[in-house]
């Protein structure tokens, strides 16, 4: 494929993002009338017992015109990320039925409002204790402070989503870098870490198209406030930066990283062995690679994707068979992810927590083979 293809079918992906935020609230809007409607079709008698529930959808309307608020503040300068200014300002089409977001794309835009409560904000704190937690406290415990006042270690978070743990990591002095593929979560980290005010100056209303299993109306309409704390706030000599684009073809420097940090990260491919031999590749000799997460697959049942869904047990003879040396395993860490907390249904996983090291004698790892090199070898490939 030629490079004004791929251009083209970028430009193409650009817009396609772009169309589904501006699109949200005619979209969200009209699910809401369909409802009002059927609801003005039923018998009187019922209309009236449901006179609340009227009530109740006049209240979602509201949140949806202040979720709107919300895109409009993420999406007013999205055109200077990637330089892609003369693409926005284009009316995209957005009242053209051939140009109307998918479904798919448009569920993507509301899971990017859950992501600013479990990434952003003071409720979604036990999550992040949960996920986030356990890696920082891994990173501490090999790089402890004394260490890291002395030299700098490298640290790299792929799917970063909207860069708390990377934020967090870079806020104990370590230079980290966040990596991020999905433009949702790179238009969404660009706002939070780039244009926030100040601490809970803005509500996003997260479960408002969550109208199953409520068990109050309010429960429903509820804002949370965000970001919990100010997100240009880093200490003086913090090094942080947000890299986009694909993990397999942006991270190919041998030997570069001190930690690679994933956290529900692996299981989005369509081949993890790929992720895990990237992930060998770049960590220098003696590095460690911390993970926390499930294997949810996200290609799985993915109409025309291809995609191998291995069990945990052949992922670990597959981490063991590159060259890994496993410091640490536990299963049945249990985490959730952007979890409602007054739904009347939760999901629960039992993630696994390894924390693997890449030996100081390391391997190249080829056609399924292992070949001895040397220390000085790495020695020679460092970066300056």
């Amino acid at each position: 494929m030629d490079s004004t293809q791929d251009e083209k079918e970028e430009r193409e992906h650009f817009l396609r993002i772009v169309r589904a935020f501006k699109h949200y609230k005619a979209h969200s809007l009209d699910r809401i009338a369909r409802t009002e409607r059927f609801l003005a079709k039923l018998p009187h008698r019922h209309r009236g017992l449901l006179a609340r529930y009227s009530e109740h959808l006049a209240n979602l309307k509201t949140c949806v015109e202040n979720n709107d608020k919300i895109i409009k503040k993420i999406t007013k300068d999205v055109s200077t990320i990637f330089e892609n200014s003369h693409l926005v300002d284009s009316k995209l089409a957005v009242s053209s039925p051939s140009a109307q977001p998918s479904p798919a794309d448009m569920e993507k835009v509301q899971a990017t409002l859950k992501q600013f409560v479990r990434d952003w904000s003071e409720e979604g704190k036990l999550e992040r204790q949960a996920c986030y937690q356990p890696i920082i406290d891994e990173l501490e415990k090999y790089y402890p402070e004394s260490v890291r006042s002395k030299q700098e270690h490298r640290v790299l978070v792929p799917g970063a989503g909207l860069g708390r743990l990377a934020y967090e990591i870079a806020s104990r002095g370590f230079m980290c870098q966040g990596n991020e593929f999905s433009l949702f979560m790179l238009f969404g980290s660009n706002f939070i870490l780039n244009r926030c005010e100040g601490p809970n100056t803005l509500q996003v209303h997260p479960w408002v198209h969550q109208s199953v299993n409520c068990l109050n109306s309010a429960d429903q309409t509820r804002g949370v406030r965000f970001p919990d704390v100010n997100p240009s706030c880093l200490p003086p000599h913090a090094h942080f930066s947000m890299a986009a684009g694909d993990f397999l073809e942006i991270y190919t420097e041998n030997d570069y990283w001190d930690c690679v940090a994933t956290c529900f990260f692996i299981d989005c491919a369509n081949n993890i062995v790929a992720f895990i031999e990237t992930i060998y590749k770049i960590i220098k000799p003696g590095g460690i690679w911390i993970n926390l997460g499930p294997l949810l697959y996200h290609f799985a049942d993915m109409l025309g994707e291809e995609s191998i869904e291995p069990s945990y047990e052949l992922v670990k003879e597959v981490i063991l068979g590159i060259g890994f040396i496993i410091e640490k395993e536990e299963t049945g860490v249990k985490t959730t992810y952007a979890q409602n907390p007054y739904s009347l249904l939760k999901y629960e996983y039992d993630s696994v927590f390894l924390v693997c090291r890449k030996p100081e004698q390391s391997f190249s790892y080829t056609n399924g083979t292992q070949e001895e090199v040397e220390d000085s070898d790495f020695e020679e490939s460092q970066p300056a």
